[in-house]
């Protein structure tokens, strides 16, 4: 008896492992958020990037390391001292006794443009050894506006399955019922630190609640912020424009296409009816050697839907600045009026 409970427990040990626990929360330590941040902000408006270092546990990817990457160059050289780079570094974490178990990167972006294909095949690359992994995205543009710009993405298990199959056509979208927001997921993050450090941040605390940061959210002038996303909105706007253009082309080419099949098979059956009157074999109504009947590879979605997913996140970013600074004139109306 005690052999068979044993046996059952081990198999509901091995199912369980087999059934992979979603992504519920990025644990950060605050100083690899600290890290980030000064890697992002000094070499702003540079993008670089670095490698993320933690634990995969259960629902909780713990963060509680990083080191930066070296600037990217185009020299296949420089890439490998690169890699190399990347490799030492673990290994002298190893020897130290610190977490060196790759969970994704960080990279830095200039207001939100971050959603791209190249961002989707580093996702790709880190997949094929890593289970879960995160790519987290800091804007240094918006720490002046008081916004700490974080998040921490990963794509879906739907849309790696098709990218996978490299097939964005419409019909094969719309059987996985996927549309533009359902490339990235963002998962929370929540900031974590030991309680020594929490002590010390208690007694560095300034007696006065109000900071100079607080005060940098009073600023009234939004121009610049503004008049950027409105710039790189226009740039998407006219890429859409671009990639529909491509669509309505392949649509014109199909109606052409099916227009000239049209055309072939009324020839092919009055050359068959006259045959069958001669008393001959009719030819097939279908020749697959004939260009017309080719099917024409209908253009891949991908680039629409990032573009799109690219649109959203500038509309949000504008309404959240043109939102603050209606709240701080009303602000300073009520403040002139007193």
């Amino acid at each position: 008896m005690a052999t068979t409970t044993t046996t059952r427990s081990f198999l509901q040990a091995v199912a369980t492992e087999e059934v992979a626990t979603p992504l519920r929360v990025v644990q950060m330590e605050g100083l690899v958020i600290l890290k980030i941040i000064k890697h992002c902000k000094d070499h702003s408006p540079s993008l670089v990037t670095g490698q993320l270092l933690g634990l995969d546990v259960g629902s909780v990817l713990e963060v509680t390391n990083c080191f930066p990457f070296p600037m990217r160059e185009d020299d296949e050289e420089i890439e490998a001292d690169g890699a190399n780079y990347q490799l030492e570094m673990m290994r002298c974490l190893r020897e130290v006794n610190v977490d060196n178990n790759t969970v994704g990167w960080y990279q830095s972006t200039l207001l939100g443009s971050y959603q791209t294909v190249e961002l989707i095949e580093t996702f790709m690359n880190y997949q094929e050894n890593i289970r879960r992994c995160v790519c987290i995205i800091y804007d240094p543009s918006r720490a002046d506006q008081g916004v700490l710009a974080l998040k921490a993405l990963k794509l879906s298990d739907s849309f790696m399955e098709l990218y996978r199959s490299n097939n964005f056509t419409g019909e094969k979208l719309r059987e996985k019922n996927l549309s533009w927001v359902d490339i990235f997921e963002e998962i929370p993050i929540k900031v974590s630190n030991s309680a020594l450090i929490s002590a010390f941040m208690t007694e560095l605390e300034p007696d006065t609640p109000v900071t100079q940061c607080d005060y940098d959210r009073l600023q009234l002038s939004t121009s610049s912020l503004m008049e950027r996303n409105m710039e790189f909105l226009i740039e998407c706007m006219d890429d859409l424009s671009l990639e529909q253009q491509k669509f309505q082309f392949h649509y014109r080419s199909l109606s052409r296409q099916q227009a000239q099949q049209q055309a072939w098979l009324q020839k092919r059956r009055a050359e068959n009816m006259s045959r069958r009157a001669a008393g001959e074999e009719p030819l097939p109504e279908e020749d697959p050697a004939n260009p017309i009947f080719k099917p024409l590879p209908e253009p891949s979605r991908l680039e629409s839907f990032l573009i799109t997913n690219q649109i959203s996140n500038y509309c949000n970013q504008i309404n959240g600045v043109a939102g603050q600074s209606f709240n701080r004139l009303y602000l300073m109306k009520a403040l002139h009026e007193e």
